[in-house]
């Protein structure tokens, strides 16, 4: 197992509990499908997965989309993980089939047939319960049936997961007895330790059903802190990026300033430079090739990649035939870490996934992994750092990694 599980491992309590059941009420606030079979796997399921919605605005018809995974460990003993991936409304399904979740996509040529999938021998839910949800709404299979209920923001997207939660455990009471963690990482990790105080409130208020919680997990975390910007600086010259003349430079000349809008002329100047320096690296992983990023939205170019973008769209023009295959991101070099990111957007899209995963007709045309700033999203959480704070006083366990 990796360092993620070994995390999670060290994380958990185990706590006991019946066997789950199955809600499948069509039309009702919550809805949910089990799921055997998906396209591009071979043979049954060998985990059991659940999929479905939970009404969160029922003003406007707002619907979240989840996929629940069973331990592997057996769901009596399990903790219970809900796990939210970042922005701009990322799907969910980057953190199902791209890092934590029990299967992944098989790095090979796209051909225009659903990409194979594979089992992920990394997989957290060896070790425990775990409940993906696509938000804010939005991302993924998640919708909202008028167009003002996408307009939200940090803080109600937060009250909405509480709300989620609240209707997922009253539909699957067997798992309220789960010790509850709340995880998720980038973006989504500024949202966990609000969420974790929400909940606690609740707890406190008696509201039913009563939430287990215990915990929390974030990686790579914004805070809505101007270190999230700055600290790149130091830690880029830590990791030999750019030069000690550069980096005195910008110490000398950005003193409070906004890194991303610096006033200073010399202090903009220096942050172009470095930020020319960084672009030269994989970011995520400096020892990796630094590969064109598979766009988050389909046909947004950079300047790397519209040369090739273009080249390669008429090539996949030839081999896309599925009817919501309309704008198919840059194809990435198969070598790349974000090819399989690549293939996400064939799986998602095609009849046969969504037929297996039960997602309702007319809800979304077009799956995207991310968006970018194509729909409303209001930052109004501002620091979450005061919310680590509270949540944690009050005895809650935590754990931040990178």
């Amino acid at each position: 197992m990796n360092g993620r599980g070994l995390l999670l491992l060290c994380l958990f309590l185990s706590a006991a509990l019946t066997p789950p059941r199955q809600l499948a009420v069509a039309g009702a606030a919550s809805s949910s499908k089990v799921v055997t079979s998906l396209p591009g796997f071979q043979g049954q399921l060998p985990f059991h997965l659940e999929t479905g919605y939970v009404e969160v605005d029922e003003e406007n018809g707002t619907e979240l989309f989840y996929y629940f995974v069973e331990s592997e460990a057996g769901a009596h003993n399990a903790p219970f993980l809900l796990w939210l991936t970042g922005g701009d409304r990322c799907s969910v399904l980057s953190g199902l089939a791209l890092e934590i979740g029990p299967f992944q996509f098989v790095a090979e040529p796209y051909n225009g047939t659903v990409p194979r999938l594979q089992i992920n021998p990394y997989s957290w839910t060896k070790v425990a319960n775990v409940l993906f949800v696509d938000t804010p709404v939005g991302a993924g299979f998640s919708f909202s049936r008028r167009p003002e209920g996408y307009h939200v923001g940090e803080v109600s997207t937060s009250l909405q997961l509480h709300e989620l939660l609240i209707k997922w455990f009253t539909d699957h009471p067997e798992f309220l007895a789960n010790p509850l963690y709340i995880g998720g990482d980038s973006l989504a990790g500024q949202l966990v330790p609000f969420i974790a105080q929400k909940i606690s409130e609740g707890i406190e208020a008696g509201r039913s059903p009563i939430l287990n919680l215990k915990g929390y997990l974030v990686g790579n975390p914004g805070t809505g802190e101007n270190i999230d910007i700055s600290s790149r600086v130091p830690y880029a010259h830590g990791l030999g990026i750019i030069s000690d003349q550069l980096y005195e430079t910008i110490l000398g000349h950005c003193q409070g300033e906004d890194y991303m809008n610096p006033r200073n002329t010399l202090c903009a100047q220096s942050l172009g430079t470095f930020n020319n320096l960084r672009s030269e690296v994989m970011v995520a992983q400096i020892l990796l090739d630094n590969c064109v990023y598979a766009s988050p939205r389909p046909g947004i170019e950079t300047d790397k990649s519209a040369g090739a973008a273009r080249k390669i769209l008429s090539e996949e023009a030839v081999i896309v035939t599925g009817k919501r295959v309309k704008h198919p991101p840059p194809r990435v070099p198969l070598g790349c870490i974000s090819y399989t990111a690549y293939l996400s957007y064939f799986w998602a899209n095609d009849e046969l996934t969504r037929d297996a995963l039960g997602i309702k007709d007319g809800t979304v045309d077009e799956w995207v992994r991310c968006h970018d700033g194509d729909l409303p999203y209001a930052v109004d959480i501002g620091s979450s750092i005061k919310y680590h704070r509270n949540v944690t006083v009050n005895g809650y366990r935590a754990l931040v990694y990178r």
